[in-house]
């Protein structure tokens, strides 16, 4: 951990406001909120930006979630994949689903469809190199997504791209409630 948490009992009105905002709607106030707390203005967009994706949106929830897990396991960020993980399986995603995200294993794997095979390699391409999606990427997407859909994945992935890297340059560690989980994604660090 390079910053502390700052605690409830140490946060300032508009902090409380936004660990309410965020406990309220994922059931526990989670450490990457609460490194937040220094900066409570930057911890009420965070809050507001994550429940905006954290939903069914354009793409429904459990796809955002397939991009997540593919974007932060491919970003070695364990704190992002074990949360994503457990989320994904409340979702109803398969343990032989997420265990295919890794690797290139989604390419061939009976469990991803063409439209989401498309979606896992925009997400690599988008973290390998953002400038070059080719054609036939773009053809895929279209043929598979609405243009407000194929926005709504790339925000999703490059949003949990920052996220990853924020809270693995902080040191953000797991909460106590995910300790002793086995992940089925595990990251190379």
């Amino acid at each position: 951990m390079s910053v502390s948490y700052v605690e409830r009992a140490q946060a300032n009105p508009e902090t409380l406001a936004f660990y309410d905002k965020a406990e309220q709607r994922f059931e526990m106030l989670l450490n990457i909120f609460k490194v937040f707390g220094h900066t409570p203005e930057l911890g009420t967009v965070f809050t507001d930006l994550i429940m905006a994706i954290l939903k069914d949106g354009k793409l429904d929830w459990v796809t955002k979630e397939l991009l997540i897990l593919k974007a932060t396991h491919r970003n070695d960020c364990q704190y992002c994949v074990v949360q994503h993980e457990t989320l994904s399986k409340r979702l109803g995603i398969s343990d032989a689903k997420i265990a295919d995200i890794g690797g290139d294993k989604y390419k061939t794997s009976p469990h991803f469809t063409d439209a989401e095979k498309a979606l896992m390699d925009l997400t690599v391409q988008i973290g390998i190199d953002a400038n070059r999606l080719s054609k036939d990427l773009w053809t895929r997407l279209h043929q598979h997504f609405t243009e407000p859909q194929i926005v709504e994945a790339v925000f999703t992935i490059t949003v949990y791209i920052a996220v990853s890297k924020f809270g693995d340059a902080l040191g953000v560690a797991l909460e106590p409630v995910f300790s002793g989980l086995d992940p089925i994604l595990h990251v190379n660090h």
